[in-house]
């Protein structure tokens, strides 16, 4: 098997990078350890900035985005047992869009030409310092087989082969809580999001559809789900979002750790990192489907400049110009994940609550906050 670009994995990263690629006119290979069920399963991010909207719509993408995705022109932050709206279009000019990240997925899936490679496994690559690379693995009937290429993008997750075969420096941090997420099939209760910082822990309200509600709990990184049945988790959601969620069927029930993490370099010969194969951010800050959709847009036209035209500027400077979005992107996420979770350490709690009060009294602090939200000029 030959192609141009081998990508591994097939989540949102690799398959709107093999998309951008073949519009511009090149060979692209999706391989994935998953079935196609359990990728379009996957329940991730919803919120889209504007940045990656634009992305999606310059290629084909935004029919059903603009159909169904719901644009916010602003979100609440509760604290102190009082409301305050971060006016995001008023404060920046632009707004964010609700949208799944498996509704993206499902998009990509429906434009994928050729439909990628499901249920592979033993995937290594090899000659990534060479100008030709390839991938072995088994595909999903059990053949052996070789994919020859001239550049491969690892866009696997931190969990994938991709980052290890790739000489990095990780630097890490993880945090001393959890998530507990639902996803519910209940009327959001509240046209907005709403971020709340409660002294028995944050809280998110979140949605997907007019029909879908998601909502998070701050939980201890030890707890257990079977601590946590539902009347429990509607009550503590009610109490620490000051609003009445009405209780419905689940359709997603977990724990997830918050944790941040980048990998540098996030290119080592032909091999290209993307999404959360380079970077992870808490998601506090809905920075990482953001940050995934940035890097294979500007990875899509390094490679095209490189394959098509002969020229490698771009491919050499990739790592280095998309470190920069992560670190940007790593900073926010943290700041607004240290600022909305209930700390245990007194001195860290009374800074939260003095960050939290600072932008609800200052103009200057809430546009700042409101611009990183809403995406930079520079993709992160």
């Amino acid at each position: 098997m030959r192609t141009q670009i081998a990508v591994v994995g097939a989540g949102p990263a690799g398959l709107l990078l093999a998309h951008l690629l073949r519009l511009e006119g090149l060979d692209a290979v999706v391989l994935e350890t998953r079935q196609r069920e359990h990728v379009l399963s996957r329940i991730r991010a919803g919120v889209l900035e504007p940045g990656t909207v634009d992305v999606l719509r310059e290629a084909g993408l935004g029919a059903r985005l603009d159909r169904a995705g719901l644009e916010h022109q602003g979100f609440s932050l509760r604290f102190d047992g009082a409301e305050h709206r971060i006016a995001l279009t008023e404060l920046t000019g632009k707004s964010i869009t609700v949208y799944g990240q498996q509704e993206v997925v499902r998009d990509l899936l429906d434009a994928a030409e050729p439909e990628p490679w499901f249920g592979v496994s033993d995937v290594v690559l090899h000659e990534v310092t060479t100008d030709r690379p390839s991938v072995t693995f088994t595909d999903a009937d059990g053949i052996a087989r070789t994919l020859h290429c001239e550049v491969i993008a690892g866009c696997d997750g931190f969990h994938g082969v991709s980052r290890n075969a790739v000489p990095v420096t990780c630097c890490e941090r993880a945090f001393p809580y959890s998530w507990l997420g639902i996803l519910a099939k209940t009327p959001p209760a509240h046209h907005e999001l709403i971020y709340a910082h409660h002294e028995r822990g944050f809280a998110l309200h979140s949605m997907r559809s007019p029909e879908l509600t998601r909502l998070y709990l701050q939980v201890a990184p030890d707890e257990r789900l079977d601590d946590w049945p539902e009347d429990r988790i509607w009550e503590e959601l009610v109490l620490r979002l000051g609003t009445a969620c009405e209780p419905g069927p689940l359709v997603e029930k977990g724990i997830t750790s918050m944790r941040a993490f980048v990998a540098e370099p996030m290119r080592h010969g032909r091999l290209f990192l993307a999404g959360d194969a380079a970077h992870i951010v808490p998601p506090t800050g809905a920075k990482g489907l953001n940050l995934a959709v940035a890097d294979v847009a500007l990875l899509s036209k390094a490679l095209t400049s490189l394959l098509l035209h002969g020229r490698d500027g771009n491919a050499l400077s990739y790592s280095d110009v998309r470190l920069r979005a992560a670190w940007r992107a790593e900073r926010f996420s943290t700041e607004m994940t240290e600022m909305l979770h209930r700390s245990a350490d007194p001195f860290e709690q009374r800074l939260s609550l003095a960050r939290l009060r600072r932008v609800a009294s200052s103009t200057a602090a809430a546009t700042a906050l409101a611009q990183d939200y809403v995406g930079s000029s520079e993709g992160a």
